[in-house]
């Protein structure tokens, strides 16, 4: 199984804890998902965020739809907490949220780890679109986090 890794940090000029109360929110991941992923949380709202908290959504690429079903393996007040994929597309998902404050805010650092399904057909999968996919993806959420919650431009320390 090849193993992928997507890094992204990113300083947002809010609190600690207004910036990780966005986003163990979960209902603001819709507000930070590009339009073209159809994303629909099936999960009612609110979800209370803990170790074993499971959280469901819909969405869709190239028009297939997905069902996708995450849980909360790590959850640490004010400074992390981590989801991983237990039902959906990827062989692998584990996806760590860092939160730090620095003097112009906080530091949101994510660390996605992944691997795709069928072996050599996902590797050329990976190369042709999930890897630029993924990295559309993050930049639609590193605007809208911008948007909605303000810009640093120094950009991380």
């Amino acid at each position: 199984m090849r193993l992928y890794r997507l890094e992204r940090t990113q300083v947002v000029p809010q609190t600690l804890e207004e910036v990780f109360a966005f986003f163990t929110d979960a209902g603001n991941l819709e507000l930070i998902t590009p339009e073209f992923l159809h994303f629909r949380m099936l999960t009612p709202l609110p979800i209370h965020m803990e170790p074993g908290a499971l959280i469901e959504y819909r969405l869709q690429l190239f028009s297939i739809p997905f069902f996708w079903r995450t849980r909360i393996e790590i959850f640490e007040p004010g400074r992390r907490f981590s989801d991983i994929q237990l039902v959906g597309p990827y062989r692998r998902w584990h996806h760590l949220h860092e939160f730090s404050q620095v003097p112009d805010g906080t530091l949101m650092r994510d660390t996605i780890d992944y691997a795709l399904p069928l072996g050599p057909l996902g590797t050329l999968a990976h190369m042709v679109f999930v890897r630029r996919t993924l990295e559309q993806i993050f930049d639609y959420r590193r605007d809208r986090i911008e948007q909605l919650l303000g810009y640093d431009r120094k950009g991380p320390p």
